[in-house]
Order: C-alpha cells, then structure tokens, then sequence
C-alpha cells in the first residue's frame, strides 16, 4: 500500500537532502543566506511591524527595536566574523604523540530544528536561525501558532527569500509539533516554558539530537540604591512592562528593604506614567496580553493581592495596566516557588504584574534566589560594590546584570542561555556559530620515525619509562 508523505516529513526530507548535496558548507554560500535573512527583513519591515502589531498590540517602534533590530544586530555581527570563525584551528598535541600535528575542523551539524514562542516572534524564531546558517546548516522553522500573523508572513517570506530550501516553515499547533519532534534533527532549538521543555527534551532523546532551551523562570531583581531612585526605577519599569512584561527575561519580582519599599513604589509610579502616559492603553506604545487564556490566568493572581500600582483590566481588549503589588512575608521569612503562600510568587508571571518583597536584607534576598530552581536572569540595583560581588559569587543564574534590564539578551558577543531549570546551552554571535558545529579533530602522525613502537608490544621497561614520563608531562 502506497505511502503519503506528509507536510512535516516532506519538509524535514527537504532540508535534509539539501544538507547532503554540499550546497550550504561553502563559506560564501553561508554568507549569500545570511544576506538574504537581512534582505528578508529590511524589505519587509513594515509588513513584520503591522504583524507584531496584530498578534501582540506590538508598537512599531518596539518592533525595530526587540525584534528587527536584535536580528538584523546579530547578522551583521555574525557576518563581520564568520570568516575567523569559520577558520580551522591549530589543535595541540600532547609529547607523548611527537611527531604529529592536528587542527580542529569545523564542520555543520545538519539539519536544525527551531521551535519559537509567542511572546517574541520574530527575533526568537529567526535569532538562532543566524548561527543555524553561519554554520553551514539547513533548517526547519516552527513559529508559534499564538501569534498567528507574524506566523503566517514568516511562511509567506521564507520561501521567496530561500527559494533551494535551506529553510523550510511549518505552521501549525501541537499536533503539527508533536510530528516534527517524531522525526530526527542534528539539533533542536526551543524557547518556552519548562513544561514543553521537558517534552521536547524527551523527543529529542529518542534520536540523541542534542537540544538547546530557553526556558525563563521568575528572574529576581535586588533593589537598594537609594542615591538613582528615580533611575533606577525608570530603568526597572522599562524592563518589566516592555512587551506588557511577556518576555522571558523581564523582571519577574523586586526585593528591597521595609524601609525603601514606599519610596520605591512612588518612583515606579512615576517611571509608568513618563513611559507610557498616564493612561497606557490610550497609547500605542503599550502592548496586549497575547490572548484570553493568558489575560484570564494573570487577572487570577490578581485576586485578593495588595496592588499598589494599576490593576485595571479589560478582557474584550486583552489590556492589563503597568501594576505594581506588595507581598507581605510569609511568617518573616519570604519563599518564592511553588510553596509559597502568595499566588504571584508560585511560578513565572510572564505579564505586567510585578510584585515587591520586603527582606530584611541583601543576604536574605541571595537566600530566596537560592530557594528554588536557578533564575535565567538576575538584576542588581545597587551602588556598592560588595553587595554586587554577593550576588556575582553565591547565587546561580544564567547572568547577572547590573543597574538594567534585559539589554543582555542583546549583546551579540555575550551568550545567551540559562541554567538548571532556566534551560540549557547558549547562543549569540560566536556561541551560536560553536553551538551548531562540530569541531572535528583532524590528526596526522606521520609513519616515520615510529615512535608508537615505544608503545606497543613486545613492552621494554626504558621504553615504558620514556613514554611514561612523555605522558605526565601532558
């Protein structure tokens, strides 16, 4: 009985049978697709910015900024030094081989898989895809199905700009994903939730693909410089409440002193309103919440909580308020993590609420982050240069960054990644190019003079001896 090939599979086999050819491992062939990924994107920006617009109520501005901009950064980056990059390297040999030489080729993986969110769908979905390509590899592209316009142009694009078929989309929801984990990648790139992380990590083990995840958590700011309130807290109003505060790495809860707690909730309510106006949602720079289960699961943790700061709502435009809420100590001692008694301290809040926490002090704060799983984040407010260290040295997070927010996640020559539960593995820049390649160790040992013979049988106690001190020496 024949067989029907279907979308996924015809897509994968695509990709695959490209990759084969030899067609994407030139150098200059790696640097055509990346120009085309900027063409693809410059061309089309205004298209892009009225589907982000769509699905997340995404200003235009936000858009070049978060999305286009961040993407277009790493192709120019990733373009600037994939030569150097690209470069075999000289591997070292230990005594105890002399006479010999190695060098690490680097070499593509194969076929990729990225599996993107919502929240960013532009720069989530086609950021990794710039390492995919400077590597060498072809790819399968998973938007998320959440943000259905941005969705649907990316499958308009895609073809037009990389009509042999180095990148393929496949749109869709769990059924079409749960058909592409079933098939075999070289490697598996996914950002979301632990939750579908798990999943995804479980697929992957069934071909031994390797994986890389972003998974987010509940990222931890400490507060305590008193001297750049008002900086300080425009800086943290911005990083939380861009993208109506979905974003992964966004300020998930502030911890502060008793004593600075009001002060800090009067700066807030002044950075809101002199980013956004005193009415957010009559402007167009503040965004939606995604959809109505996501408004419906924020208004929850809501309940009953002591906001200080917003809290307005409407369901038949997806809008929730910059808002702020005070969390009182549990028993004196604050927990974050599913035991805690306060419902937005349970798991990531991934929208605009955020919560302040009274502790008694910087040490007790580095006690909560180490309370639960490791942080994809943490933000230091603070003038002094040991409670910097105290964070840098005792708490486990995928960075720390000081007095700002999120703008790590933009810096293509750092990588961006998690820890623990926050995720696994890297990318940006050079680690995107070294996280989708193999550095394969190409050795020579020539046949003349043998010396392996000092190695092998018939064994000879000066030979031991001489190839025993060669092999401690390393």
């Amino acid at each position: 009985m024949p067989t029907t090939t279907t979308p996924v599979a015809a897509a994968v086999s695509d990709a695959r049978r490209l990759f084969d050819s030899g067609a994407t491992r030139p150098l200059a062939a790696r640097t055509a697709r990346l120009k085309a990924l900027h063409a693809m994107l410059t061309e089309n920006e205004t298209a892009i910015e009225a589907a982000l617009w769509n699905d997340l109520h995404k200003s235009a501005g936000e858009a070049r900024l978060t999305e286009i901009g961040v993407v277009l950064a790493e192709i120019n980056h990733t373009l600037r030094h994939l030569r150097g990059w690209a470069r075999p390297r000289r591997g070292p040999v230990p005594a105890a081989l002399w006479p010999a030489r190695a060098r690490l080729l680097p070499e593509p993986l194969g076929v990729m898989l990225v599996i993107a969110p919502w929240n960013y769908p532009v720069q989530l979905l086609l950021d990794p895809l710039v390492g995919v390509l400077a590597a060498g590899n072809t790819a399968v592209l998973k938007p998320s199905e959440f943000a259905p316009a941005t969705s649907a142009l990316v499958a308009r694009l895609v073809p037009r700009y990389f009509p042999d078929g180095a990148v393929h989309v496949v749109e869709g929801g769990v059924p079409e994903t749960t058909e592409l984990l079933a098939q075999r990648f070289d490697h598996i790139v996914f950002t979301g939730s632990g939750t579908v992380g798990r999943v995804v990590m479980r697929a992957a083990a069934e071909h031994l693909t390797p994986v890389t995840l972003e998974l987010g958590g509940k990222s931890p700011v400490w507060f305590d410089d008193d001297a750049r309130l008002h900086q300080a807290a425009r800086r943290l109003a911005w990083a939380k409440f861009t993208n109506a505060g979905q974003t992964c790495v966004a300020p998930d809860y502030v911890m502060t002193t008793p004593d600075r707690v009001p002060a800090l909730v009067d700066a807030l309510r002044v950075a809101i309103a002199d980013l956004w106006g005193s009415d957010p949602r009559a402007g167009r720079d503040y965004g939606r919440i995604v959809n109505e289960r996501q408004f419906d699961r924020l208004v929850a943790l809501l309940a009953g909580a002591d906001v200080v700061i917003g809290g307005e709502s409407d369901r038949a435009d997806r809008y929730i308020a910059p808002t702020v809420v005070t969390v009182p100590t549990d028993h004196g001692r604050p927990a974050v993590g599913p035991d805690s008694a306060h419902p937005v301290l349970r798991e990531e809040i991934f929208g605009p609420v955020l919560p302040i926490i009274a502790v008694t002090s910087a040490e007790q704060a580095v006690e909560v982050i180490n309370g639960w799983d490791k942080p994809l984040a943490l933000y230091v407010f603070t003038s002094s240069a040991r409670t910097r260290r105290l964070f840098e040295q005792h708490t486990s997070s995928g960075a720390v960054v000081h007095d700002v927010g999120l703008i790590h996640a933009a810096a293509t020559g750092l990588p961006f990644g998690g820890v623990g539960a926050s995720g696994m593995g890297a990318y940006h820049g050079a680690y995107s190019w070294r996280a989708f390649s193999h550095l394969k160790p190409v050795l020579h040992k020539p046949l003349r003079p043998d010396t392996l013979r000092l190695a092998q049988p018939p064994f000879t106690g000066r030979g031991l001896r001489v190839v025993q001190r060669l092999m401690r020496r390393g």
